[in-house]
């Protein structure tokens, strides 16, 4: 049975002077384990490569593109099956660990499942480095985009995406990542405690094969509901997205990103405004 998103928890609230006791939801964190199996069918390995705490649900979409938004993989095809382990037979990590079987032909880059192609801003790293390092992991060549979108359309995609979002409207403690076509409807939701963990549902769910849409992504808008790091801009990449919007700020890594990606990334979205930080002209109404 599937671990649920929310937990019930009992809180004292306090309103100026005035103490209550009420039951509360907050959202689900737990560790999910990811585990490759690969080699031939007669010396099959398995690898443990990585933990990362989530929310519940999604978790074979969550180990797929996390796969591939690493460069792991490539294809879906890559993929064999992907299952809960049981193995580990117990309360605490029923649910919590899967494995991934790769195809045999699959040749694994250990460099890469050692998470050395790219760093992230606070290692120290030059920036120019670790965005050079994703473009040689990059499944599809990085130029500009054919997408085409107006600006109310734009504005409109956080409210869309607020009135779907129904963990965070129980709980109001977790991040969200949506996809949208370029008329602003939403295509798909997930949502998680970690905001990469989000990204990546996303594109195990694309790679899943039980939607139309198909990577890469270049004529979607990809929706953040909070800030744009690095990371999730790496992720995006990746994908071939053509249009990252966020409700919070970018990096300045994630701007360089952006710009040497050709994404046009946005920052700050609200109802009646938000900021451009490269490639406007995909925008058709400025």
């Amino acid at each position: 049975m599937t671990k649920a998103s929310v937990q019930h928890v009992y809180i004292e609230k306090i309103e100026g002077e005035e103490k209550s006791y009420k039951a509360d939801l907050v959202a689900c964190e737990e560790p999910l384990e990811i585990r490759l199996g690969f080699g031939s069918a007669h010396n099959r390995m398995q690898k443990s490569i990585s933990v990362t705490m989530r929310t519940p649900g999604n978790d074979f979409e969550l180990a797929a593109g996390f796969l591939y938004t690493e460069g792991i993989i490539q294809h879906a095809s890559d993929i064999n099956t992907i299952k809960y382990c049981t193995e580990a037979n117990t309360i605490e990590n029923k649910e919590n660990i899967v494995r991934v079987e790769l195809n045999e032909n699959v040749n694994l880059d250990f460099t890469k499942l050692q998470r050395n192609f790219y760093t992230t801003s606070s290692c120290g790293v030059c920036g120019k480095e670790s965005i050079d390092a994703v473009k040689t992991v990059c499944p599809f060549p990085l130029q500009k985009h054919e997408l085409k979108i107006q600006k109310n359309t734009i504005i409109q995609l956080p409210e869309i995406l607020r009135k779907q979002q129904s963990v965070f409207e129980y709980t109001g403690g977790i991040h969200a990542a949506a996809l949208f076509n370029a008329q602003g409807e939403l295509l798909l939701l997930r949502e998680d405690v970690g905001r990469h963990n989000a990204v990546d549902k996303i594109a195990g769910a694309v790679l899943s094969g039980n939607t139309f849409i198909e990577m890469p992504l270049r004529n979607f808008i990809l929706l953040l509901s909070g800030r744009a790091s690095f990371e999730l801009m790496q992720k995006a990449v990746m994908c071939g997205i053509g249009l990252v919007c966020a409700v919070g700020a970018p990096s300045s890594l994630a701007v360089e990103m952006a710009k040497e990606s050709g994404i046009t990334l946005i920052g700050f979205l609200r109802p009646n405004r938000f900021n451009i930080y490269c490639n406007s002209e995909i925008i058709s109404d400025l």
